[in-house]
């Protein structure tokens, strides 16, 4: 962390003293982090984002990275001259399309994290779903928005069917930061592509973690003028939900949030990853910076 050189010993001491409560009340305890947005593309906030893990996991906490990679899979399917087709903001995955995916989410992309997460002094691990049999899945049913008796056929994308996190709890036992790819595998050892949001919720409450933290690129969940809501119950987002102030791509994103804080994760942060170092400031600082939805 950059900190100006101007800054006296006594306000460091400062600073780092306000941490320890922070530190003392998450040692030992599980985070799942959902990286992607501006945070996952800009170089300087890549870096941010690694050193920020690290730490995490110097002072005794237990960081897990579960990440995206849509832009990514886009610029693959443009160079193989395919053209990205959505249904209902879903991605179409051909069989083609999912061997683009698995190679671009579960090697480059991890790979690009483990690298980054390493070369910041920590032990990264990449994993798919299919390491140690974590993500069953099976293929996802998708109904019509405005016609439920219509079902659309969007190829390889998966519904969550259960998480076995053996694999995650032997890893950070063991001093090592897990960094998962969103891919399940199916009964006949098919592969699933599935929403990274999803798999961070569906995660965090497996591991019955103390945060699910959300990297996005936008300031958290707003209201209808544009204010920063900073602190939401989920009674208050079912209110979100029916008068159309959540909508569009947030949906997934706080549908998942809110089944982890229901299923037991304490609080789910949606924050702005366009803020340098914001994992650590969210966490170990009073300053919000997003969204925190509590169980309660």
């Amino acid at each position: 962390m950059t900190l100006p050189l101007t800054i006296a010993p006594r306000d460091k001491a400062e600073i780092l003293a306000q941490a320890l409560p922070y530190i003392r009340k998450f040692h030992g305890k599980t985070m799942v982090i959902k990286y992607g947005g501006n945070a996952m593309t800009d170089p300087e906030l890549q870096a941010d984002f690694a050193e920020d893990v690290v730490l995490l996991k110097l002072v005794g906490i237990n960081p897990v990275v579960v990440h995206g990679g849509g832009p990514q899979i886009e610029n693959a399917l443009n160079r193989l001259g395919k053209k990205g087709e959505f249904i209902q903001g879903m991605r179409v995955t051909d069989e083609e399309t999912m061997e683009v995916v698995e190679w671009v989410l579960g090697g480059q992309v991890q790979q690009d994290i483990v690298g980054l997460i390493n070369q910041a002094g920590g032990k990264a691990v990449g994993l798919t779903g299919r390491d140690g049999g974590m993500i069953r899945a099976q293929k996802l049913k998708m109904l019509d928005n405005t016609d439920p008796n219509i079902e659309h056929d969007v190829g390889q994308v998966g519904d969550i069917v259960s998480i076995d996190p053996s694999v995650v709890k032997a890893l950070q036992d063991d001093a090592f930061i897990p960094v998962i790819s969103p891919i399940g595998f199916g009964e006949n050892n098919e592969s699933y592509n599935i929403n990274a949001d999803v798999v961070a919720a569906k995660l965090a409450t497996v591991l019955k973690a103390e945060k699910l933290i959300m990297l996005t690129n936008i300031k958290g969940v707003l209201d209808k003028s544009g204010t920063l809501l900073t602190d939401l119950t989920a009674r208050r987002i079912d209110e979100l939900f029916a008068d159309g102030t959540i909508s569009g791509g947030m949906l997934p994103k706080i549908a998942g949030a809110l089944d982890a804080a229901k299923s037991g994760v304490n609080s789910v942060h949606i924050i702005d990853g366009r803020v340098p170092h914001v994992l650590l400031l969210e966490i170990l600082t009073e300053q919000a910076y997003g969204t925190m939805i509590r169980s309660h």
